[in-house]
């Protein structure tokens, strides 16, 4: 029933389980370094995730309304020297600050008018809350602009505002035909 081994055989024996057991060490090594390996890589993966998905939500979310757009009637009542805009937070947005927002106008006559907005056009601050609304000049004095945004009677323009978080919000305006206001009074143009 119980055989009897000799020295030698039980030596050779001792030897392959020593091997066995390096070999088995070295796979406990090898698994636990690529367990390390993977660990590290997915929560990099996972904090690259969810910046990604933060900045994403900012530019979906963060946008700006534009309310209304009005114009000052020239000296000569045919057409609008200065546009300025009203605009507004868009439902769940976060504070935007408008110092760091872009201005894009183009003109029926291929006109492209663009620029970064600065304080000296913004009515209020330039920090715009909810519930709360400031108005833009888009002129040459602060937008980096060539010159103002100005319209001819039934001219048409497109406004874009582009936010610091990178949506965009637009709107298209048009002076009326005939303008019926007198000079240096404003104009509704949307």
């Amino acid at each position: 029933m119980f055989e009897q081994f000799t020295m030698q055989e039980s030596g050779n024996r001792g030897q392959v389980g020593i091997g066995t057991l390096i070999v088995f060490i070295a796979l406990v090594l090898v698994a636990a370094i690529a367990a390390g390996v993977l660990i590290n890589t997915a929560g990099f993966l996972q904090s690259q995730a969810e910046q990604t998905g933060q900045e994403s939500t900012d530019q979906v979310s963060n946008n700006l309304q534009i309310v209304s757009a009005y114009g000052n009637v020239n000296t000569d009542a045919d057409g609008v020297d200065s546009v300025s805009i009203v605009v507004s937070l868009a439902p769940g947005s976060d504070d935007i600050d408008l110092n760091t927002t872009q201005a894009q106008a183009f003109r029926e006559d291929d006109t492209t008018l663009s620029g970064e907005i600065d304080g000296s056009q913004i009515t209020d601050g330039a920090v715009i809350s909810s519930g709360e609304t400031r108005t833009i000049t888009l002129d040459d004095t602060g937008t980096g602009f060539s010159s103002s945004l100005t319209l001819d009677q039934g001219d048409e323009s497109e406004i874009i505002l582009i936010t610091s978080d990178g949506s965009q919000t637009s709107t298209v305006i048009s002076a009326p035909d005939p303008i019926i206001e007198a000079a240096n009074n404003d104009i509704r143009l949307d």
